[in-house]
């Protein structure tokens, strides 16, 4: 009810920008630019977590994006869904590169399935609303309609209570997070050998989520591979780049 509410509030009562405080418009058009998905590049926390995937974000979580990432996930300002939800669908045809680029699929029938990282059932009760999954909804449509084969499957879930990451540092992410995903009953069906997988987020900071998230996909299926990550946004200094690389980093973002 809570999000229903928030929903349809969003709808029809007037706001300010969410990102720099415009008069009466969700998102102005400057804010909606950083979120467009034309600064979307390769990111690579260091040190990466072992299994970490290729890696793609839409923009640096900075300034409008990061007010916008907030207000979706924290505030219940539902109607962002569609502005991050392309910038989600903008990193992940960065992240399969050429072959989704020119708006197919690699091959015909081949299909692209974006696994949200789920939230804890705790945080699901206090925010009314999975983020994730509710971006990575709005991102398949938009790639549907750019004529790629896309759909979600939120196969993911947590096997055993985990902290709360704030105020963690890289190491005591990866142990907080080690072994806590896993797939929902009759999941692994849902993801067949023959697709394209990409696991989804709004944010990434550490890594060590979207590594666990891989780890618990290859765990469980026959598809083993996972095709890569893609997010909303990411630290301006993840950014490859953004730094010296080295070459290892450089291959696995080509």
């Amino acid at each position: 009810m809570r999000g229903w509410w928030q929903e349809l509030a969003g709808l029809v009562l007037p706001v300010d920008c969410t990102g720099c405080g415009s008069a009466r418009v969700l998102l102005c058009a400057g804010c909606a630019q950083a979120l467009s998905g034309a600064a979307a590049g390769c990111v690579r926390p260091s040190p990466g977590p072992a299994g970490l995937p290729v890696v793609y974000a839409a923009a640096a979580y900075e300034g409008a994006v990061r007010e916008a990432v907030l207000a979706h996930k924290e505030r219940g300002v539902l109607p962002l869904a569609g502005p991050l939800g392309a910038a989600l669908a903008a990193a992940v045809r960065g992240c399969l590169g050429a072959g989704v680029r020119g708006g197919g699929a690699r091959s015909a029938g081949e299909e692209l399935v974006l696994v949200p990282v789920p939230s804890a059932r705790r945080q699901v009760r206090a925010r009314g609303h999975d983020p994730a999954r509710r971006i990575a909804l709005a991102a398949s449509a938009r790639l549907r309609r750019a004529g790629v084969p896309a759909r979600v499957a939120p196969v993911l879930r947590h096997v055993r209570p985990v902290a709360d990451q704030a105020g963690l540092g890289a190491r005591e992410r990866r142990e907080n997070l080690a072994g806590a995903l896993g797939l929902r009953s009759g999941g692994a069906v849902r993801l067949p050998a023959g697709a394209r997988i990409v696991l989804v987020d709004d944010v990434i900071t550490t890594g060590a989520t979207l590594a666990e998230a891989a780890r618990a996909v290859r765990a469980a299926t026959a598809a083993g591979a996972v095709a890569g990550a893609a997010v909303v946004a990411a630290p301006t200094g993840s950014f490859v780049r953004n730094r010296s690389t080295t070459r290892t980093e450089q291959r696995s973002c080509e």
